[in-house]
């Protein structure tokens, strides 16, 4: 029987290549995404045609108000998404606490499905500084997995992965293009439009450019 795995799925260039390596690794993967109050919330409707088409076992959407807390551009309409800065502290675009939140939600399901291995499309390159997606936390993430949980206690052991850490966005867009991602399909851009269309210019968007532009792939992207 092949291993179940729970993949952190956006509908973004990240997640969408970590699902396709989850694949190809031989796990059955179960797609989990967040409706949070994220105003590019179009991300979603890509993702579900990403997950039918990737013939995931299970896709749920889970909603979560965490614009209620508000605290970052991407949630809180009293913030705006800046333009890419290229500054090395953290941008506005942080969403506090967002990536142990998503995982201790994807690990209550993994361990309702007698999952122990959870797919997260972290990256501390090309990317902005965000403190969960640092190497560190994810070992920390994983320890307390198998510290907090019934399954854990009882001798299960829970794996994080996080295949893209230590990957350029152009070593992730050809690893992608590799096990054939169609990144034409996704969506990155922090101020995207309802129909998906890119501004070209937050950090998501500059990082993706750059990306393409470094692998020698001509980028899908549809700008506004």
């Amino acid at each position: 029987m092949q291993k179940k795995a729970v993949i952190l799925f956006s509908g973004g260039l990240d997640s969408t290549t970590c699902l396709a390596i989850a694949k190809e690794q031989g796990f059955t993967p179960y797609a989990l995404s967040f409706n949070y109050g994220q105003k590019h919330s179009v991300e979603l409707e890509n993702a579900k045609k990403i997950a039918k088409l990737a013939g995931v076992a299970e896709h749920k959407i889970i909603p979560l108000s965490l614009n209620e807390l508000g605290g970052s551009s991407l949630t809180d309409v009293n913030l705006s998404v800046p333009d890419y800065q290229g500054e090395a502290k953290i941008p506005n675009t942080y969403v506090p606490a967002r990536n142990t939140v998503f995982l201790s939600i994807a690990l209550g399901w993994a361990e309702v499905l007698g999952a122990f291995d959870i797919f997260i499309g972290a990256n501390e390159l090309d990317y902005s500084g965000y403190p969960d997606c640092r190497p560190e936390y994810l070992r920390a993430f994983e320890v307390l997995a198998n510290l907090a949980t019934k399954a854990g206690v009882e001798g299960a052991r829970f794996h994080i992965h996080s295949p893209l850490l230590n990957l350029s966005k152009s070593k992730i867009i050809q690893e992608g293009m590799r096990l054939g991602v169609d990144y034409g399909m996704t969506v990155s851009c922090y101020r995207a439009d309802s129909k998906g269309h890119a501004c070209g210019k937050c950090d998501s968007c500059v990082y993706r450019k750059k990306g393409f532009n470094e692998a020698g792939v001509s980028d899908p992207t549809l700008y506004a």
